[in-house]
């Protein structure tokens, strides 16, 4: 079968999301035709994704979030605001894609949760059939506990959902944990790829640090001048900084880059990150303590975090406050063994449900 992918391309989640599944299709002698990832001023695609997918690839404008000044914090009506001004670049960006659906006729348009599939649907409803893949859409099952208030931001994310699924054949929810599927929903393991599975595991003393806003750095910094004995790795895309920037001997910056996260995942101490969901799945694939610090008014990471705790990933904070960390780690029940049985399902469910889409 002929497959093309739309990414969301923000943060690293979903770009590797695609990566685990281009190599599941291919393995399997299906093709990925060609990929297509939403882009944004704030970020630039990672080297690592060139390197791993060997379809053509190519960016095209998408809607997406705004953040404050320093880089921290989610501005939902400015974001709402922009993209809304901002829709005749979009619209350029469906009929781009059209023409490119239309010259590769694919079997299946896979969208990792970007709007721009939702919205390519809305307006083209093109033959090929389209399924949604995320975490995100997690929200409809019913065990998930939804954070406490914030209904405006609950009924924003259920929207979202809609609209990044707008169309589909299927719905694929990315879980933590197995559960049984429901009637709009197939619940699937992780898309983890081999480089985290083939990893061996250690524990060294540095701690792993991702931040999908660079502005979290300052509430590292300052707990590295109390505690500058403990090493501790940072991954971000902040511009205009070298690949490896050390701040001194136990504090470093580093650029995305997908083999030295991992490595530096299998050997850490613990975790913290931003509450996206792949590389917490990581972090439960190797065992690594983890603490989740949503991005400030970002709900669907208060979502995940909400989501990865009760799944026994770890615990949650509203700062990147590694002391909190260092408490827990004592306290930590290792899911390992239960999550890895999970993930061993993954080629087994996404062949099976990507294939039979007739």
């Amino acid at each position: 079968m002929k497959f093309l992918f739309i990414v969301q391309g923000e943060g690293r989640g979903h770009l590797t999301q695609a990566i685990s599944l281009y190599s599941i299709l291919v393995k399997n002698g299906h093709e990925v035709c060609r990929v297509i990832v939403g882009k944004n001023k704030r970020r630039v695609l990672p080297q690592f994704f060139y390197e791993q997918i060997q379809s053509p690839i190519q960016q095209l404008e998408s809607p997406n979030f705004v953040t404050d000044k320093k880089g921290k914090s989610v501005k939902l009506f400015s974001s709402i605001l922009l993209n809304l001004l901002k829709l005749l670049t979009f619209i350029r960006s469906i009929n781009r894609l059209d023409t490119l659906v239309k010259k590769d006729q694919p079997d299946v348009i896979i969208n990792f949760y970007d709007f721009l599939g939702g919205l390519y649907y809305l307006l083209k409803n093109p033959k090929s059939k389209h399924v949604a893949i995320a975490h995100q859409f997690f929200v409809a099952h019913p065990v998930f506990d939804f954070p406490k208030g914030r209904i405006f931001d609950k009924s924003s994310l259920i929207l979202g959902n809609k609209l990044a699924s707008f169309g589909a054949f299927k719905i694929l929810t990315l879980s933590f944990q197995e559960l049984p599927d429901t009637k709009k929903l197939t619940i699937v393991p992780p898309l983890l790829r081999k480089e985290v599975k083939s990893q061996v595991v250690s524990q060294q003393n540095h701690f792993l640090v991702y931040m999908v806003n660079h502005g979290y750095a300052e509430q590292v910094e300052k707990f590295h001048v109390k505690h500058p004995d403990i090493p501790i790795h940072c991954f971000w895309d902040k511009k205009g900084v070298p690949e490896t920037y050390e701040k001194d001997t136990n504090l470093t910056f580093h650029q995305l880059n997908d083999r030295k996260f991992i490595a530096l995942m299998a050997s850490c101490h613990g975790y913290l990150t931003t509450a996206g969901f792949e590389s917490v799945c990581e972090a439960m694939y190797m065992g690594k303590p983890t603490l989740m610090v949503p991005v400030k008014g970002h709900y669907e990471q208060s979502c995940n975090a909400t989501d990865a705790s009760n799944a026994g990933a770890g615990i949650s904070s509203e700062i990147f406050e590694l002391e909190k960390l260092l408490s827990y780690i004592p306290e930590y029940k290792n899911v390992q063994p239960t999550f890895k049985q999970w993930c061993e399902k993954t080629e087994e469910l996404f062949i099976q449900n990507l294939t039979n889409v007739n």
